[in-house]
């Protein structure tokens, strides 16, 4: 497939500028970039982080081979990434895209529901995936707070899908409280503790406390070498189910 008119992008853009890890969010606007192969949602992918508050686009890529020469290690903090491409797999090349620059943020957009992909990701480049359905609510808000959860290394999961999920039989999530899986649901979701808690109607202590129980019901153990909420949100895809 033949892709026309992909944005270029500046040599400012693409200007190393320290390094994609350091606290990007509140140093700069996060550099963004768009693998999509379909020219109108590439398009309208690019239109939409144009000038969107606390974005730089870096630029557009259609194919595995075209990301590969435009996002060199060091020029974008996240990438909004097509799960099917023409020569390749959105997931390989996140995952390898990410071994060379760990700090990279990637989100994944598909019109189909292959969230539970993310449960096959390497254990050393399982932070900072978040997964949207292009077929649910994608709206630039979601979007962009996507972008924003990946590039602190956190995962958001489609807030419509998340939704629909319910614990499995004889599973872990079983145990948890209404109140603790409502809070669960909205960690899977993006929110922070603050908007768990304005949501919720709850002090943030209160969710706080709610995700210590969690992370014990779930087995989650606190260490350096994963992220507590992302654990949380793989438990939560492992062992629930989604109602149709």
């Amino acid at each position: 497939m033949h892709h026309q008119s992909h944005s270029d992008p500046s040599p400012a853009a693409l200007s190393t500028v320290g390094d994609a890890t350091t606290d990007a969010a509140t140093t700069r606007p996060l550099r963004v970039g768009v693998i999509e192969d379909q020219p109108l949602l590439g398009g309208m992918l690019a239109e939409l982080l144009d000038g969107a508050p606390g974005v730089t686009f870096v630029g557009r890529a259609g194919t595995v081979a075209e990301a590969r020469r435009l996002f060199l290690p060091g020029t974008v903090d996240v990438l909004t990434m097509d799960i099917e491409l023409p020569d390749g797999n959105g997931v390989s090349l996140g995952v390898s895209l990410r071994r060379a620059q760990p700090g990279l943020g990637v989100v994944l957009l598909s019109a189909y529901d292959l969230m539970d992909m993310l449960l096959e990701m390497p254990a050393d480049v399982r932070d900072g995936w978040s997964y949207l359905s292009k077929t649910s609510s994608l709206t630039r808000e979601i979007l962009l707070e996507a972008i924003r959860v990946s590039a602190r290394g956190e995962t958001m999961l489609d807030p419509e899908l998340i939704d629909r999920t319910r614990p499995r039989a004889g599973s872990s999530l079983e145990s948890l409280t209404d109140r603790q899986y409502a809070v669960l649901q909205l960690l899977a979701t993006g929110r922070s503790n603050t908007g768990i808690a304005t949501r919720l109607g709850i002090a943030e202590k209160s969710v706080q406390n709610h995700l210590t129980a969690i992370y014990a019901a779930l087995g989650i153990e606190h260490d350096t070498s994963s992220n507590p909420r992302v654990s949380a949100v793989l438990a939560l895809l492992a062992e629930s189910g989604r109602l149709s």
